[in-house]
C-alpha cells in the first residue's frame, strides 16, 4: 500500500514538474493580458461533475496553468455529506484524462470547478490550485474565485497575528478563513459577514453541504452567470460554459448579490437573493472583457460579446479609415482569434462609407502548437511567433494591408507579428487596434506587465513614437469616447478604464508584484 501510495506520489511530482515548465512556455510566447480563471458550479443534478467538467472545458480560455473540480456526495454508512476533490496542474484536458475518470472519482449531485491564471499567488504552487477545500464547525466548505482581493494583505496579517496558519499564497484562502472565524450563528450568514470585509474584484461560487453559493462584488469586475439544465440551477463566469451543457441562460447574477441554491431552489422556486453591505451607485465591469476576454459566443453584463466587439471595429473604422490606392481594395486581415469579429465589423462599416476594402484571412493561426514547443532558453522572439502566426503570402503581397488587433500590450509580439508581415511583401501596413492604448496596471484580475514594460509608457503615449517602434506605415488606437459608445449604456451601469488612463474605482492597498509573497 505504501509502495503504491509512493507510486502515486512521485507520478503527481512529475506531473506537476512537466505542468509547470509548460506554463513558463505560455507565458514567454503570449503579449496579451491574462484574465484570473474561469468557475462553474451546479446543485442538485446527477451528472454534476461531468457537467462541470464540460463547463470548465467552455472556459478554458480564461485560464490554462491548472484546472479542479470538488463535489458533493451523501454516505450512507456515515449518514453524512463529504466532499470529494480532484485538480493538478495544466489543462482540463491534462488534469482530467476522461469523462469516464470524472464520474467515478467525483461522484455526488452537486459540483463546483475552477480553471486557473494566477493573479495573486505563484503560478508553481500546487497548494495555489482551487477549488480550496476546508472542513469546519458548521461542515464542509469549497470555494472557487475569479478576481483579485485589493486589501488581502491587510487581512492576512490581521489573521496570520492572531495565529491563522495559511496553507496557500493565494489571496483567496482568506475567504475560508474569515468564514470559519465568522461568529455569525448560521453558515449563509457566516459566508456573508466574510464577504463584507473583502475588497476587491470576486466572483465566485461557495458549496456547503446544503447548498451552492454564487456572489459578485458589489462592483461587478468580473462577470457571472445564472442558468438552468434540467430544472437544476448552474453557475458559470460565461453564458458560453451553458451552451457547453445545454443549459439555458437566465441572467447575470448583480453586482453585490449572493444567490443561496439548495435543495428548494427549482424553476418553479427561484433561488434566494441576499446581498452585501456595501454598494455603489453604479457598477464598475471590466471593459476588458467585451474587448478581449470573453469568447465572442458568450453573453456578459447583459451584452453578447460578438455585438460589442462588431461596434468596436465600427468605431475604428469610422474614426480611422484606411481609402485604398486607386481601383485595387485595401486588404484588411485579423490577428486571429481574438480580433476576428471586430475585423468584420471594420470591413462592414467601411464598405457602408463607400471605402473599397475587402476581408481576407492573411494570418493562420496554428492551434496544435504544442505546449512544450518554445523552450525558455530560445531568446528568438521572431521564432516565437512564427510557431503561432504564418501569413498567406499570395493575399499580401503587393497589397495595402490593415491589421486589426484587440489591444498592444508589450508590443514585442506586435512588432514580430509586423516584421512576419513585411516577409510577404506588402505595399504599405496600417495597424487598427480595437481599444485605447495601455498604461496602467490592473488590480482586479487583470495580469498586465508593470507599468514601466508598457509600450504606450516607454513612448511617452506618443502614438507616432508607437508607429515608429512598430514599423508600420500608420497605427491608431479606438478613442475612449468611442470605445465607451460602444459597450451597452444603462443606468447604474458603469465601466472600469483604469488600465486606459481612467479612475480606479477603488483604493487599492499597498499595490505591489502578485507574487510577492514568495519566498
Amino acid at each position: 500500500m505504501r509502495q503504491r501510495k509512493k507510486a502515486k506520489d512521485q507520478r503527481d511530482a512529475e506531473q506537476t514538474e512537466q505542468a509547470m515548465k509548460k506554463n513558463i512556455n505560455i507565458r514567454l510566447v503570449s503579449d496579451k493580458p491574462r484574465c484570473a480563471c474561469g468557475i462553474v458550479g451546479i446543485f442538485g443534478h446527477p451528472d454534476a461533475s461531468l457537467l462541470t467538467y464540460y463547463g470548465l472545458h467552455a472556459l478554458q480560455h480564461r485560464g490554462q496553468e491548472a484546472a479542479g473540480i470538488a463535489t458533493r456526495d451523501f454516505d450512507t454508512q456515515k449518514n453524512r455529506y463529504h466532499f470529494n476533490l480532484v485538480k493538478g496542474m495544466g489543462l482540463v484536458t491534462d488534469v482530467f484524462k476522461d469523462y469516464r475518470s470524472v464520474k467515478e472519482q467525483l461522484t455526488g449531485d452537486a459540483a463546483i470547478g475552477h480553471n486557473r491564471y494566477s493573479t495573486a499567488g505563484s503560478a508553481n504552487k500546487r497548494s495555489n490550485i482551487q477549488p480550496f477545500m476546508v472542513n469546519y464547525r458548521d461542515g464542509n466548505l469549497a470555494l472557487a474565485h475569479n478576481g483579485n482581493l485589493t486589501n488581502f494583505r491587510s487581512l492576512r496579517y490581521a489573521l496570520q497575528t492572531d495565529g491563522t496558519i495559511f496553507q496557500t499564497t493565494s489571496d483567496s484562502e482568506i475567504i475560508l478563513h474569515l468564514i470559519a472565524r465568522s461568529r455569525e450563528k448560521d453558515q449563509i450568514s457566516q459566508i456573508l459577514h466574510a464577504l463584507n470585509l473583502i475588497d476587491g474584484a470576486f466572483s465566485l461560487v461557495l458549496l456547503t453541504d446544503n447548498a451552492l453559493i454564487a456572489a459578485r462584488d458589489a462592483h461587478g469586475f468580473r462577470p457571472l452567470a445564472l442558468g438552468i439544465k434540467d430544472r437544476h440551477y448552474v453557475v458559470a463566469s460565461e453564458s458560453c460554459a451553458f451552451d457547453m451543457i445545454d443549459a439555458r441562460y437566465i441572467r447575470d447574477v448583480a453586482p453585490g448579490e449572493v444567490i443561496v441554491i439548495d435543495k428548494n431552489s427549482t424553476e418553479s422556486r427561484p433561488p434566494d437573493s441576499l446581498w452585501l453591505d456595501r454598494r455603489p451607485d453604479s457598477s464598475h465591469h471590466c471593459i476588458f472583457e467585451y474587448i478581449y476576454f470573453s469568447r465572442p459566443d458568450s453573453q456578459i453584463f447583459g451584452e453578447s460579446v460578438d455585438k460589442v466587439r462588431r461596434r468596436l471595429g465600427k468605431a475604428l473604422a469610422r474614426e480611422a479609415p484606411v481609402p485604398p490606392d486607386g481601383e485595387a481594395k485595401a486588404i484588411v486581415i485579423s490577428v486571429p482569434d481574438s480580433s476576428n469579429t471586430a475585423t468584420l465589423g471594420f470591413v462592414t462599416e467601411s464598405i457602408k462609407q463607400g471605402i473599397q476594402t475587402k476581408l481576407e484571412i492573411g494570418l493562420i493561426r496554428n492551434h496544435y502548437v504544442g505546449r512544450t514547443f518554445i523552450q525558455p532558453q530560445q531568446e528568438e522572439r521572431e521564432m516565437k511567433v512564427k510557431t503561432k502566426y504564418s501569413t498567406v503570402k499570395g493575399v499580401l503581397k503587393g497589397k495595402k494591408v490593415v491589421l486589426v488587433d484587440d489591444s498592444i500590450v508589450r508590443g514585442t509580439t506586435s512588432k514580430q507579428l509586423v516584421k512576419l508581415l513585411k516577409e510577404a511583401e506588402p505595399k504599405e501596413i496600417h495597424f487598427r487596434i480595437t481599444s485605447p492604448p495601455i498604461v496602467n496596471p490592473c488590480y482586479w484580475g487583470m495580469d498586465f506587465p508593470s507599468k514601466q514594460e508598457l509600450i504606450a509608457v516607454q513612448c511617452k503615449e506618443d502614438v507616432e513614437r508607437i508607429r515608429q517602434e512598430l514599423g508600420v506605415d500608420s497605427i491608431h488606437y479606438l478613442s475612449m469616447e468611442k470605445l465607451l459608445e460602444s459597450v451597452p449604456q444603462e443606468p447604474g451601469k458603469g465601466y472600469c478604464t483604469a488600465c486606459f488612463g481612467g479612475t480606479y474605482p477603488t483604493e487599492i492597498e499597498n499595490a505591489r508584484d502578485k507574487n510577492e509573497l514568495e519566498s
